[in-house]
């Protein structure tokens, strides 16, 4: 897994959080799904590099 793929996954995932709990706190319902779908694009690829990372053993 690339040191910036890595940093770009964790990055998505706490702002994407971030941004969730923000929208939340203020009742912002469509921002607080644009949040969560920020989060799980960095889990998902997060999870790509994983994968990749076990294949090339």
């Amino acid at each position: 897994m690339s040191a910036g793929e890595r940093a770009k996954a964790k990055t998505e995932q706490v702002v994407g959080k971030t941004v969730r709990k923000a929208a939340h706190a203020v009742h912002k319902e469509t921002l607080a799904a644009k949040g969560a779908a920020l989060e799980a694009r960095g889990m998902m690829r997060g999870a790509k590099e994983r994968s990749k990372g076990s294949f090339k053993r």
